[in-house]
């Protein structure tokens, strides 16, 4: 990471419309199903200007977090087999387990906080994110860090 700059991790509903659409037209380039930036950026409708003004700027998270670690930190029931889920979710996904914490639940509660590896053969990153927030007992979710 270059000296002086911060990133932000932020939900994609949070987002104004033309970084959507940046990235939007990014994919479309890297993806090759448009080969020239005027067609990608016709097809999203954004200005030329927009788009060169963001460019370097706005990608979806998988695609700058190959080889880094992503850290969760979830509450959960305390029920038989919901950790299990999780940790299914993160296979699934191809991504690899680095270390799991759980605290002594409290009223059925536990505090879980769970670091993955991002491999190149990993699912998106918000994909992984979506299963393991989908799984059952999941009462909160949150990514904490991604180094």
């Amino acid at each position: 990471m270059n000296k002086g700059f911060k990133y932000y991790m932020v939900h994609e509903k949070a987002l104004p419309e033309v970084l959507k659409k940046v990235a939007q037209v990014n994919t479309l380039l890297s993806s090759g199903r448009v080969e020239k930036i005027q067609e990608a950026i016709d097809l999203v409708g954004i200005s030329r200007s927009s788009y060169y003004k963001y460019k370097d700027d706005v990608f979806p998270i998988h695609e700058k977090i190959e080889g880094k670690t992503i850290t969760f930190v979830m509450e959960m029931e305390d029920q038989p087999g919901y950790l299990s889920n999780v940790l299914k979710a993160v296979a699934d996904c191809q991504a690899n387990v680095l270390s799991i914490h759980q605290s002594i639940p409290v009223n059925h509660i536990a505090l879980i906080t769970l670091s993955v590896l991002v491999l190149s053969i990993t699912a998106d990153v918000s994909e992984l994110f979506e299963k393991i927030r989908g799984a059952p007992g999941i009462h909160h979710l949150k990514i904490v860090s991604a180094e």
